[in-house]
């Protein structure tokens, strides 16, 4: 007789609390192999394909495409050793999976096994439209003790509802294990809803009204008025937009920067005449072409070893300022998801051509939406060229945790006074934004001019390779 594992959404890392399902790749009554990727989800980091530890039919599906399930919740349950298609029989894993992300795999035991009732036989189509496949039950033949009213039970097909709560009198109509916990946690009996989605299933946007309407306190009489009573709160009509995903979690990222960086802003022009002469030098030479983003990184690398209280964070906990020995430099990238912060690691110890090569590749993982949770995460310090936005001048919002971040703008012709000759020079405004606690002024314009002479004099750099 077949098992029915359950799979749970695994870790994903870099501290990830939770995905929203982008695109199953895999239908129920498929068959499926070990590390087949069996959903794309995305996390407040990027595109991840899940892969599946498990060999052979899937039975069931929990959530759709656009819910978001937090880690550990159920996944999809397979069918090991069922029958597939073909008539072979999968049998177990016994050499483990090798796709591992984080805390699961199969060269360990899975953390819950769930078999069928022999009265109620693993069906290839069960499920389909609720997502269910039969009763499941741990391998000792005790109910599971997750399948407590806090989550969906795994029931036979036949209502065309979503497993709900267990209840005697039929499942509750929820997919999400969000609006489960959000009843729950909130005490609120999801049996008294009626839901606003297909087929009446109950979304978090009915659970969150419920709790409204019960928040609001009723009157046995009406009270004496002693002033005009206030206008009632309106909702202003628009397009709600969540804030989740990428998008949400620039949001917090950007909240916390500003809620707990006391930051200031200095900028300066510069002449970039002799820099853009000279990159243009350098991919005449042949080999490889540099990129002017690699430029000015190396500059800013150059720049940070010269004021390594730039490369720094602070722990208020501690009370300390952490210098940093190595400088992973984050670059900001407008992406269709929105906005993201490849990291460059060990960009101090990269000369122009290897920075070059780097920002290319994460460029276009970004692009792609590639990027992995660690190619987003562990910046030191961050460079953010907004000239490629038409505009001249910004005033860049740290990214939290690191202690500055350097801006540029769009580099134009402009009337410049050089070698004391009024001339049309290539005029670039850069602007530094930086951490208060971690340097003063003095410090901040130091870097900022010593970038800006960079700029200016490409031959400064000199003295440091």
């Amino acid at each position: 007789m077949a098992q029915v594992l359950e799979f749970r959404l695994p870790d994903l890392g870099e501290g990830l609390t939770g995905a929203e399902i982008v695109r199953w790749l895999v239908e129920v009554g498929d068959v499926v192999a070990v590390d087949q990727p069996v959903v794309e989800v995305e996390t407040a980091k990027a595109m991840v394909d899940v892969p599946c530890p498990y060999a052979g039919v899937v039975t069931a599906r929990f959530g759709e495409e656009g819910s978001e399930l937090p880690v550990g919740s159920p996944l999809i349950t397979v069918a090991v050793g069922a029958a597939s298609s073909g008539g072979s029989t999968e049998a177990p894993d016994a050499k483990g999976s090798g796709n591992v992300l984080v805390g699961y795999g199969t060269s360990e035991p899975p953390a819950r096994r769930r078999r069928v009732r022999p009265e109620q036989p693993v069906s290839a189509s069960a499920g389909a439209a609720n997502g269910s496949s039969g009763r499941a039950e741990s391998l000792d033949g005790r109910p599971d003790a997750a399948d407590a009213p806090s989550r969906a039970t795994v029931s036979g097909g036949g209502d065309g509802q979503a497993g709900g709560l267990g209840v005697a009198d039929g499942p509750v109509p929820v997919i999400s294990p969000l609006v489960r916990r959000l009843a729950r946690e909130n005490g609120l009996d999801l049996k008294e809803l009626t839901g606003s989605g297909p087929d009446g299933l109950i979304l978090r946007a009915d659970v969150e009204y419920a709790l409204r309407a019960a928040a609001v306190p009723t009157r046995t009489a009406p009270e004496p008025a002693t002033a005009p009573a206030p206008a009632p709160a309106t909702t202003p009509a628009g397009t709600r937009i969540p804030l989740k995903g990428v998008r949400g979690a620039v949001a917090d990222k950007l909240s916390r920067s500003r809620s707990e960086i006391p930051d200031a802003t200095c900028w300066v022009d510069a002449d970039a005449t002799e820099l853009m002469r000279a990159r243009t030098a350098m991919n005449a030479a042949g080999g490889p072409k540099i990129s002017l983003l690699a430029l000015l990184a190396r500059i800013c690398t150059a720049a940070l070893a010269r004021f390594p209280e730039l490369n720094s964070t602070v722990d208020m906990a501690a009370r300390e300022i952490v210098r940093l020995d190595a400088v992973h430099l984050g670059f900001a990238a407008q992406t269709e998801r929105g906005l993201v912060v490849p990291v460059v690691k060990d960009a101090h110890a990269r000369d122009a051509e290897s920075l070059s090569a780097e920002f290319a590749r994460l460029t276009e993982a970004a692009r792609t939406g590639t990027l992995t949770p660690a190619e987003l995460t562990g910046g030191t310090f961050t460079l953010n060229n907004y000239g490629v936005f038409g505009v001249d001048g910004s005033t860049p919002i740290i990214n939290h945790p690191e202690a500055a971040m350097l801006g540029v703008g769009r580099i134009v012709p402009k009337p410049w006074v050089h070698e004391g000759e009024l001339a049309v020079r290539q005029v670039v405004q850069l602007s530094l934004t930086f951490d208060h606690r971690v340097c003063d002024g003095g410090t901040a314009g130091g870097f900022l001019r010593y970038v800006a002479d960079c700029v200016e004099q490409p031959a400064v750099l000199l003295r440091t390779l």
